[in-house]
């Protein structure tokens, strides 16, 4: 049995995506992967950059945890972020990598461009030395605890939503 794809307009036909690339490197936990498809596509992201270790599709546990969102959101596969972020910067795209730093820019301060691409970076590690030298900005989210960062695909999500606040 086939099921046509369902669009949350009702209308049949896939909605229009923002201008946004979200570049995940090196992110190692192929749930968080998942999760990040699912928020993309509520989000209406325009593509993921899947760079080095980061899984890509098919696979198990992303498909989980995407609940079939990585069917709608488009992805590409890249062996490096750095290369990644080259074909972006050639395409005239501003890179901003999301990293605890104390120069960071706060987010909902920063003025998001269109187009844009978002960088996030492994659970533990976070953003490759390589790839913060090809940022153009750091944005940081405000952290009012004990612990400074969240999880990666919760943090996609509030960074998400903050682009969408301002279009």
């Amino acid at each position: 049995m086939t099921r046509e794809p369902y669009y949350s307009d009702d209308s049949g036909t896939p909605p229009e995506r923002l201008p946004v690339h979200v570049v995940l490197d090196n992110v190692r936990s192929a749930f968080n992967v998942g999760s990040i498809f699912r928020t993309a596509d509520a989000a209406g992201i325009g593509c993921i950059h899947l760079c080095g270790i980061t899984c890509w599709p098919p696979h198990p546990k992303l498909e989980k945890t995407s609940l079939g969102a990585h069917q709608y959101v488009p992805w590409k596969r890249h062996e490096s972020t750095e290369a990644a972020l080259l074909w972006l910067r050639s395409q005239g795209i501003p890179v901003v990598v999301l990293e605890t730093r104390p120069d960071a820019q706060v987010m909902g301060e920063y003025r998001w461009p269109s187009p844009v691409a978002l960088v996030l970076g492994h659970e533990v590690v976070g953003v490759s030395d390589e790839v913060l030298e090809l940022a153009d900005v750091f944005l940081r989210i405000p952290m009012f605890g004990v612990k400074n960062s969240l999880n990666v695909a919760s943090a996609f999500a509030v960074v998400a939503y903050d682009i969408i606040r301002v279009r």
